[in-house]
């Protein structure tokens, strides 16, 4: 059935983009940032990100595949590209989420008393940065050709990446409050389960892309 597909690929899409992404883990960044403003004005600011990753993340899904294909890149060998930087991502994040965390509190460090810091640092590269895109344009190289299929892919997908920015502006709202219930730790323990559905995302579209791969193969027949 149509939906079933649909949620299929909206569980897939918001795993991944929910690893990658890490809306608690950005949320104790976020805290950090806006420390000296109100909750009025942090809520402001964290929904303009909310905006600004929703454009970031369905931007990646439906156009980056495209800008890859322009210079000459296959979908079977964007797949398996895509598929193994996602989960090369995923155990990154498995193993060590601390010096993804440490590198992005690092980056935000020049953000601090700066007044539109909504689309740069917090947004890009600190939210959705090139992580995430990658992860985005893996997951739009993976859809199918064309019918209900597509339909049910689109939408689910597309329903996933508006899920994460709502998840997004949510967490950066409350950046203090949840940051101050969970704590670093089951933060971290959190980002870790969210890291090896990630890892094993990754190992699937790389699966589907070799799989199509040696279908092409299969079925090419030289000139004689």
């Amino acid at each position: 059935m149509w939906w079933i597909e649909a949620a299929k690929s909206f569980l897939a899409a918001a795993s991944a983009l929910f690893s990658i992404v890490n809306p608690l883990g950005g949320a104790l960044i976020f805290a950090q940032i806006t420390g000296d403003r109100t909750h009025a004005d942090r809520t402001v600011l964290a929904r303009r990100v909310m905006v600004y990753s929703a454009i970031v993340l369905l931007a990646s899904l439906w156009i980056g595949a495209y800008v890859v294909d322009f210079f000459g890149v296959s979908i079977p060998a964007l797949r398996v590209a895509g598929g193994l930087v996602v989960a090369a991502s995923g155990w990154h994040l498995l193993n060590a989420p601390e010096r993804n965390e440490d590198k992005k509190q690092a980056q935000a460090e020049d953000a601090r008393g700066q007044d539109d810091i909504a689309f740069f640092p917090l947004t890009l590269p600190l939210t959705t940065g090139p992580g995430s895109i990658a992860v985005a344009i893996a997951l739009g190289s993976n859809r199918p050709t064309g019918g209900a299929e597509f339909a049910a892919f689109a939408t689910g997908t597309s329903v996933a990446a508006l899920a994460i920015a709502a998840a997004i502006g949510f967490t950066y709202s409350w950046a203090d409050w949840i940051t101050n219930l969970l704590g670093k730790s089951r933060i971290r323990v959190i980002a870790r389960l969210a890291a090896f559905i990630l890892l094993c995302v990754g190992v699937q579209i790389t699966m589907s892309g070799v799989t199509e791969a040696l279908r092409a193969v299969g079925t090419f027949t030289p000139n004689t």
